[in-house]
C-alpha cells in the first residue's frame, strides 16, 4: 500500500476517534476491564466450587485460609472494577460519594455470596433430577454449559440489583459466548432452575421465573416488540413463568403480561403470547395453539422430544 493511501486511512480512522464512543485518549473516561471481570468470574467459580476450578489453589487443612485468600483477591479486584464502572457512568462523581458507593456495593455483594452458593446447589440438584443422562452432580458442575450460564447469571444478578453499570452485561455476554445461553442479569430466577442442552436459550431482562422450572434448548422468553426502544426502559416486557413449569425446545413465550401458570407444560416450537392457566398443556395443531387445562399438573414427559 502506498504512503498516500495509508495516510488517508489513518486520517479517516483518527477523525472517527472524535466520536464519544471511540475515545482514544480521553483522560476523563473510565472503563472496567473485561479481562479483570473474567478473572473475577474464574475466582468466584473456584471459591464456590473448590477443587473443581481452583487451578492449583489448594486448601490445606481447614478451608478458612483458602476462602480468606480468595475472598481478599476477589474483594480487591471487584473494588477496582466497580469504581471504574461508577466513574464510567458519572466521571464527576464526588470522591467521597464514589468511595462510599463502591464500598457498599463490594460489601453487599460479598455478603450475598453464601446465599448465591446455596441457590446454585439447588440448580445442580435440579439438573441432576431432570436429566437421566447425568451420571453425577459433579459432572454437571464440571461440564454442563447450562449450569455455567446460570452460575454467571446469579452473580451478575446481584450486581445488577446493586445498580452497577456495565459489569453485569460483560459477565452475561461472557457466559453467552461460552455457553450459547443469553440470560440478562436483570431477570428474576428462583431456585431449582435447569436449562437442558442449553444452546440458543434467551431470557430477557424483565422475565420472572419461579421455582423448579425446566427449559430446553432454543427457548426464548422475550418481548413482543421493542420498537419503542429506550421508551420501554423499566417496563415489564418479558413473561412470568410460575413454579414447576416445563418449556420444550424452540418454544417462544413473549410479552410482559404473559403468565404461564404453575405446573404447566409448553410443547416445542410454538409461540405463546397470552397467559395460560395453571396446570395447562400448551401444544399446537398446524398454526393453532391449543391450551388444555388439567385437573392436576400435566406430566412433562407427555411432550418429551429429547433423547437423553
Amino acid at each position: 500500500m502506498d504512503i498516500l493511501r495509508m495516510d488517508r486511512i489513518v486520517s479517516g480512522i483518527a477523525d472517527n476517534y472524535q466520536a464519544r464512543e471511540l475515545c482514544f485518549n480521553c483522560v476523563d473516561r473510565h472503563f472496567p476491564s473485561r479481562g479483570q471481570i473474567i478473572g473475577l468470574i474464574k475466582d468466584l467459580r473456584a471459591l464456590l466450587f473448590p477443587r473443581y476450578f481452583s487451578e492449583g489453589l489448594v486448601a490445606a487443612g481447614k478451608p478458612d485460609y483458602f476462602i480468606g485468600q480468595l475472598l481478599t483477591r476477589i474483594e480487591d479486584a471487584l473494588r477496582r472494577q466497580v469504581r471504574e464502572s461508577l466513574l464510567f457512568r458519572d466521571q464527576v462523581m464526588d470522591p467521597a460519594e464514589l468511595n462510599e458507593r463502591t464500598e457498599y456495593i463490594v460489601d453487599t455483594f460479598l455478603e450475598r455470596i453464601p446465599e448465591v452458593q446455596r441457590v446454585l446447589l439447588t440448580d445442580v440438584q435440579a439438573a441432576f433430577d431432570g436429566d437421566p443422562a447425568a451420571q453425577s452432580k459433579e459432572e454437571i458442575i464440571f461440564s454442563y454449559p447450562g449450569f455455567f450460564a446460570i452460575f454467571v447469571y446469579r452473580l451478575a444478578h446481584e450486581l445488577y440489583l446493586l445498580d452497577v453499570p456495565l459489569i453485569p452485561r460483560i459477565m452475561s455476554e461472557y457466559a453467552h459466548d461460552h455457553s450459547g445461553v443469553d440470560i440478562n442479569a436483570g431477570a428474576d430466577i428462583d431456585e431449582y432452575f435447569f436449562i437442558d442442552h442449553a444452546t440458543g436459550v434467551v431470557i430477557g431482562e424483565t422475565t420472572k421465573i419461579g421455582k423448579h422450572v425446566k427449559i430446553y434448548q432454543g427457548v426464548t422468553l422475550g418481548a413482543l416488540s421493542t420498537r419503542a426502544g429506550q421508551g420501554l426502559r423499566g417496563v415489564k416486557r418479558h413473561p412470568t413463568i410460575e413454579d414447576n413449569v416445563t418449556i420444550y425446545s424452540n418454544a417462544s413465550v413473549l410479552g410482559g403480561e404473559t403468565v404461564v401458570g404453575a405446573g404447566s407444560v409448553i410443547a416445542g416450537s410454538i409461540f405463546v403470547t397470552s397467559s395460560v392457566p395453571k396446570n395447562s398443556r400448551v401444544s399446537s395443531a398446524g398454526q393453532e395453539v391449543i391450551v388444555r387445562v388439567c385437573e392436576k399438573a400435566p406430566d412433562p414427559e407427555a411432550f418429551e422430544t429429547v433423547d437423553d
